[in-house]
């Protein structure tokens, strides 16, 4: 099952039914970024073998509200992708007219703005505005906004679909598709992931920060939306992978100084910090490993001569068995001559008359 989100960062869930027993067939694209409004992240589009696109040529491309034109962002390049899983192809190459509509609709949706403000303002309306987006053919205009509750905005589209002569949709988002949509810089001083390349809002939960040894701080591990930061999601799986060599927190560690308790952990580095009887130390988890190889071979060489020693006792104490046994046959065999022999005289013995 497959989750995308479209551009203007409203949900729309696609499920997608995968067989996990067919293999996926996989095939060479060229992919081309394309930018459908400045500011906007760029997405990936196919480029036709008989297409050929450069930086910064204008291209029309296919959208969930039809064609758009966009610019392209960087110099195509060739991915193997599942056939199944492969973005959309570009249409053609746009020429002068779409892009002086492209330009013309910037203008219309700028001027929409400017109204929606006005009319939200007339109304005293409690919601947010965040962005207004214009089909490229003109049908349709929507109004993302944000807003505590739900908001009677039944005169606010009236005043619009008046003014602008067109069809007119609010479409309420939350605050992580509004931090999308209006984008800024995280606490790493980079654009917000979710405003540059993440298409999808996965649930993330506060294991994650736990398990990247994070402070539980909400200040530190929350965006710019309030919610827990986004690169929480796709780096918890990298911190599982690399956590798995390492001793756990808390737990007592076996070391080439002695034994200790593990009371840090850096993930990254692959080393961790045991507290000793002398002090603290920290150690690599690759000289711990071959430490603990190192036990488990003299602990191997030890448990193995003392199978030889008691193989060897063993051994002794069956040949002083198997010795009593032989000399128990002799005595007894012995005995039965003893009687045999005696036996035979007695009845040699003439009997008196």
């Amino acid at each position: 099952m497959e989750n995308n989100k479209g551009r203007n960062g409203a949900e729309n869930s696609v499920v997608v039914e995968e067989s996990s027993s067919e293999p996926k067939e996989y095939k060479d694209y060229k992919l081309a970024g394309v930018r459908l409004r400045p500011g906007w992240p760029v997405q990936h589009f196919c480029v036709p073998p008989e297409l050929a696109v450069t930086d910064g040529e204008w291209v029309v491309v296919p959208t969930e509200h039809g064609e758009e034109v966009g610019i392209v962002c960087g110099a195509p390049v060739t991915v193997s992708l599942a056939v199944d899983n492969a973005p959309a192809f570009i249409s053609r190459l746009a020429s002068t007219y779409e892009i002086e509509c492209y330009y013309a609709n910037l203008e219309r949706e700028k001027s929409a703005w400017n109204l929606c403000m006005e009319r939200i303002e007339a109304h005293k309306l409690s919601m947010k505005l965040v962005r207004v987006e214009s089909f490229f053919d003109g049908s349709k205009i929507i109004f993302y906004y944000s807003a505590e509750g739900r908001v009677d905005f039944r005169e606010l589209v009236k005043d619009l679909v008046k003014g602008l002569r067109t069809r007119v949709e609010m479409r309420q988002i939350g605050v992580r598709h509004e931090a999308k949509m209006i984008g800024g810089l995280g606490n790493c001083g980079r654009p917000l992931c979710c405003a540059s390349f993440l298409g999808t809002f996965d649930p993330i939960s506060i294991k994650m920060a736990k398990a990247q040894n994070l402070p539980l701080n909400p200040n530190k591990i929350s965006g710019l939306c309030g919610r827990l930061l986004c690169c929480l999601t796709f780096e918890f799986d990298t911190y599982v992978e690399l956590s798995k060599g390492i001793p756990q927190m808390g737990k007592q560690c076996v070391t080439p100084e002695g034994e200790g308790k593990v009371i840090r952990q850096n993930i990254l580095k692959q080393t961790v910090t045991v507290a000793l009887p002398e002090g603290e130390h920290e150690f690599s988890a690759e000289d711990l490993l071959r430490h603990q190889e190192e036990l488990a071979k003299k602990s191997a060489e030890v448990e193995k001569e003392s199978s030889k020693a008691s193989e060897k006792d063993d051994s002794e104490e069956q040949k002083k068995e198997t010795s009593k046994k032989r000399r128990s046959k002799a005595r007894k065999k012995r005995g039965r001559r003893r009687r045999s022999k005696a036996k035979a005289k007695s009845e040699k013995k003439p009997q008196k008359g």
